[in-house]
């Protein structure tokens, strides 16, 4: 009992021990290699912030930041204020971030849940290197992608519509209000399940194949083994990316809106961003796009704070 209260002082001890300049010289080298990096961050992150102050002034250019005559919160009064673009801008953001998160959470999962049960490792790389790939193409290539295959004239999905009876005509999908936010969902589907998933692979190695063997004995088939086995086992890796993806929900995107966008579908097409690039930059009034820009930030961080602090009340894992 002695000892076990010499070893417990021992590392309260420790735990208290001042940085001392002692210590810093024998992390010297760790420091050094670090410099660069904290500087990028500094430099690349940070600086840049303030940009900011723009949003609380009426910004001339010829001006610059602090030259400009400052007007406290009218940008942000005139971003909600009588500003209805910019209220539907926010409904099509959420809308589409909140599909995004979905679907994407949803098929990564799924998608690895289903390759983890491929136990021949030809079919298994093979698959898994076509998955990646979409990923790596930019997003004009994918938009023409999409625009073939959705062509009312040869795209592939208006012929098997058509085949299947299930259409009678083919129909140019870019010209529904009501079907653009789930082509746009989808098409990031497509192209980052198979990056997505790689961190839920990689969280099921982790898992005891010893539990796989006492349930295959116990007589549990494939779909046991996930539902009972393999998603509790990954739910901490689901739980956190789910924390960290909630934070980019009103990042719904900007170049794949901005490029299959047309007049028929403006309306539901534009995203904050897109906000942004046209009065920021377009109409050149840099503090109202600024102001656009905080407001995103802000949101983002208060869905982060939230979904961490309902993750603590339900005793799941959380980022702080």
């Amino acid at each position: 009992m002695a000892r076990k209260n010499n070893v417990n002082a021992i590392s309260v001890n420790q735990g208290n021990k001042k940085i001392s300049w002692k210590v810093i010289k024998k992390q010297k080298e760790l420091i050094l290699l670090s410099i660069p990096f904290v500087a990028y961050v500094i430099l690349f992150n940070y600086v840049p912030l303030l940009g900011w102050i723009m949003a609380f002034q009426k910004y001339k250019p010829q001006k610059g930041i602090f030259g400009s005559e400052f007007i406290g919160l009218d940008k942000f009064k005139e971003l909600f204020v009588g500003n209805s673009d910019f209220l539907r801008v926010i409904r099509n953001t959420l809308a589409m971030g909140v599909i995004n998160l979905v679907l994407s959470f949803i098929f990564a999962v799924g998608f690895a849940l289903v390759l983890n049960e491929v136990k021949h490792k030809g079919p298994k790389k093979f698959v898994q290197t076509i998955s990646y790939l979409p990923h790596f193409l930019s997003w004009i290539i994918v938009c023409g992608i999409l625009r073939d295959c959705l062509s009312p004239e040869n795209g592939i999905v208006n012929e098997l519509l058509v085949s299947l009876k299930i259409l009678d005509a083919p129909i140019n999908f870019f010209t529904y209000k009501s079907l653009f936010w789930w082509i746009v969902g989808f098409a990031n589907v497509w192209k980052e399940t198979g990056w997505n998933s790689i961190i839920y692979l990689a969280a099921i190695t982790a898992i005891n194949p010893d539990l796989y063997e006492a349930a295959s004995i116990d007589g549990a088939g494939r779909l046991r083994k996930m539902w009972h086995i393999t998603l509790p086992g990954i739910k901490p890796t689901i739980f956190i990316l789910l924390l960290i993806n909630i934070g980019w929900v009103l990042n719904a995107g900007f170049e794949i809106q901005y490029l299959l966008t047309n007049g028929i579908v403006q309306s539901v097409s534009q995203t904050i961003d897109i906000y942004v690039l046209k009065y920021g930059i377009s109409l050149t009034d840099y503090s109202l796009g600024t102001a656009a820009g905080i407001f995103r930030s802000l949101v983002s961080i208060i869905l982060i704070y939230l979904g961490n602090l309902a993750a603590k009340l339900a005793g799941e894992e959380r980022l702080f």
